[in-house]
């Protein structure tokens, strides 16, 4: 099944990297919608674009240590029926407040792209695992490129609220496609042969390599994101009025296309 289940969870790491990115071009835009102060806005904007990042990194360990007890399916199912909620709900939050929460609420229940990575780790043969983690990878990476852009279009095109219930609904027929035509043979490891954080760390042998690249790794991501949540307010600085939000989606893939 390992080739079944490397194309639907093509398919919903394309859709979950695009939702992570798509709401960067308007997000600020969005924030003064909901009424912000106008001192505030840039704040408010990378907090919304960032606390979802955050709260993923943070519980991830958290949703790896039960897929290791319960398998990656559930995982994945958890992750996209969460997010399809606090996605959609996004179209209807009253202010900016309710906006943070459920992208916190969003972060802390994610977990579909590396669940869904172990998953076909398991499944492929080892001479076919390169190609099936790599094909694997295509999506999220394809998903954040064009993320940015297709939301900028999007949301000139429909409007901000209802590029959030669309993503709310491609999100749930991930959820559908991960329940219906995922399959895993799920075999928990026992207890005494699970080993701990600290195990695994001390038996790595070049921890400085490991450390060096957990670092930079951070780096290149901050500086390559840090500007995403008021990219837009920038542009409107410089003088473009029409098609701001199309525009900013554009420069933000950009950097993916490049």
């Amino acid at each position: 099944n390992w080739k079944q289940n490397l194309r639907v969870a093509w398919l919903g790491n394309f859709f979950t990297g695009a939702s992570f990115s798509l709401v960067m071009p308007f997000m600020a835009l969005y924030v003064e919608e909901l009424g912000a102060p106008k001192n505030k806005v840039e704040w408010y904007a990378g907090l919304a674009v960032s606390l979802s990042a955050l709260a993923s990194a943070l519980i991830a360990p958290v949703w790896g240590r039960l897929a290791d007890r319960y398998g990656r399916k559930p995982m994945m199912v958890r992750a996209s029926l969460v997010m399809t909620f606090t996605m959609g709900g996004l179209a209807f939050v009253p202010n900016v407040f309710w906006l943070l929460a459920l992208r916190l609420l969003n972060g802390l229940f994610s977990g579909y792209i590396p669940n869904s990575t172990a998953l076909i780790a398991s499944q492929a043969p080892k001479n076919r695992s390169g190609y099936a983690l790599g094909t694997l990878a295509t999506g999220m990476i394809g998903g954040s490129l064009i993320g940015p852009l297709l939301g900028g279009v999007l949301a000139e095109w429909l409007g901000i609220r209802q590029v959030f219930l669309l993503v709310g609904f491609i999100l749930l027929i991930c959820n559908f496609l991960t329940v219906f035509f995922i399959k895993e043979d799920f075999k928990p490891v026992a207890k005494a042969n699970a080993m701990s954080t600290r195990e695994l760390f001390s038996s790595i042998k070049d921890k400085q390599i490991l450390i060096g690249l957990f670092v930079t790794s951070m780096i290149i991501q901050i500086s390559a994101q840090s500007i995403a949540p008021i990219l837009t307010l920038y542009i409107r600085n410089l003088g473009q009025t029409e098609n701001l939000m199309f525009v900013s989606g554009l420069i933000v893939s950009a950097l993916g296309f490049s």
